[in-house]
């Protein structure tokens, strides 16, 4: 297949309920995914709690979290040109191989008992290193499983899997704590990228989609995605407002303790009610968005996101635990149908020969944004508290979306066929 193959045809304004999963390499690539970010997950808590069995500073603990999205912060252009350089499948081989060094490190490093505060600074750091090399190349190896009219599903697919891991990962891995010790859970990670690794190995039949970027300059091909992002209105406004909300109203491991806390008054039971609601709803969303297979609407996507800011506003003002949980779960099926959306319209439009250095910007725009976002929500929670933190952001979030639905009209208005250059 031809790298202007998937650019040159429009989306098929029909699609299939689980349309992805009728594609061999996706089928390949989901399984091995399930088992890894399940083992992703399993670090992610077993981390923060060797480190604070380490420093118990809760300064330190997030310090080591914040390290871990720093590169995709700063350096996600350089990822995205290596994914638009190199052939997807072998770049994802090599980075989820990487991934398994810093996981093994720790592993033998808190096994033996020789581990230090700065041994896990540094793991966290070439994680996100590996990572900002690895998500955009993930993002856009997608369309070269499935093509553009499967291509929403499989995002919705994925993002089933990674909510499911939320839930699956963190029981196991409190489990594995409990009776095996914090080790067990890195060595567990490490072993898991080789599912991935394997599946790319049998996948066969994949388009090559490399562009001839050999006789450009390095500054030239870093800077010709950001161009696009610039020039083109819907991509450039949807990097805005996924930016903007993943700034002002994802700061949930920020602001739902003090909720639990100090606003509810219901303890670590209800912390753990409150973020079970949040992520119940990504999950819906997220299966709701694979079985019903819509088509990727500009339309819809506004309607979500205004909805969405609505429902954190609501849960603002709201001391009741049970509508407090209802709000919660609205927000997160909205969330994951608004990125889903994002996502999959930032895609058709890119062309394919730079679809890699734009997904590094939604990268940034999702991941590397987030330090910011917790550091700017728990300053602000600190000086006029939670409710109104959460009530800022989730205004801020609602008004961008509105000032861009105003200012300019056709960004939620035209669908993914009149995207397609």
């Amino acid at each position: 297949m031809s790298a202007t193959a998937l650019t040159s045809r429009p989306a098929p304004p029909r699609r299939r309920a689980l349309g992805a999963l009728r594609h061999r390499n996706y089928r390949l690539f989901l399984g091995g995914q399930l088992v890894s970010t399940i083992g992703t997950w399993m670090q992610s808590l077993a981390q923060p709690w060797l480190v604070l069995q380490l420093t118990h500073s809760a300064f330190l603990v997030g310090l080591v979290l914040a390290l871990q999205y720093l590169p995709v912060l700063g350096l996600a252009p350089i990822g995205g040109l290596i994914a638009d350089r190199f052939p997807k499948r072998r770049v994802l081989q090599l980075t989820q191989a990487a991934f398994m060094v810093p996981a093994l490190l720790l592993f033998i490093l808190s096994w033996t008992g020789v581990v230090t505060y700065w041994m896990v600074l540094l793991a966290a750091l070439a994680w996100g290193l590996v990572q900002l090399v690895d998500v955009p190349t993930r993002q856009a190896f997608a369309v070269e499983m499935v093509g553009r009219e499967d291509l929403m599903n499989a995002i919705a697919l994925n993002s089933s899997v990674w909510n499911a891991a939320a839930v699956i990962g963190p029981a196991l891995s409190g489990v594995v704590i409990a009776f095996l010790g914090v080790p067990i859970c890195f060595l567990i990670n490490a072993v898991s990228y080789l599912a991935v690794i394997g599946g790319l190995a049998l996948m066969r039949n994949l388009p090559t989609l490399l562009p001839d970027l050999a006789r450009q300059p390095l500054q030239q091909r870093m800077m010709e995605g950001a161009r696009y992002v610039r020039r083109d209105p819907v991509v450039g406004a949807m990097l805005i407002v996924v930016g903007v909300f993943s700034l002002f109203a994802m700061n949930r491991l920020t602001l739902m303790p003090l909720f639990a806390e100090d606003v509810l008054h219901v303890g670590a039971v209800g912390f753990g009610l409150l973020m079970g609601s949040l992520g119940l709803g990504s999950l819906m969303g997220a299966l709701t968005l694979a079985l019903v297979a819509p088509q990727p609407s500009g339309r819809r996507q506004f309607w979500v996101g205004v909805i969405w800011a609505l429902a954190l506003l609501g849960f603002s003002f709201s001391r009741l635990l049970a509508l407090s949980m209802a709000l919660l779960f609205v927000a997160g099926f909205c969330q994951m149908w608004f990125l889903a959306t994002a996502n999959t319209r930032i895609q058709t439009a890119t062309p394919d020969r730079l679809r890699g250095r734009v997904m590094a910007f939604y990268a940034q725009a999702v991941m590397g944004v987030a330090p910011l976002g917790a550091t700017q929500a728990g300053a602000l929670a600190s000086f006029v508290g939670a409710p109104a933190a959460m009530a800022v952001g989730a205004a801020i979030a609602g008004l961008v979306i509105v000032g861009i639905r105003v200012a300019w009209p056709s960004v939620f208005t035209l669908e993914p066929s009149e995207l397609v250059a």
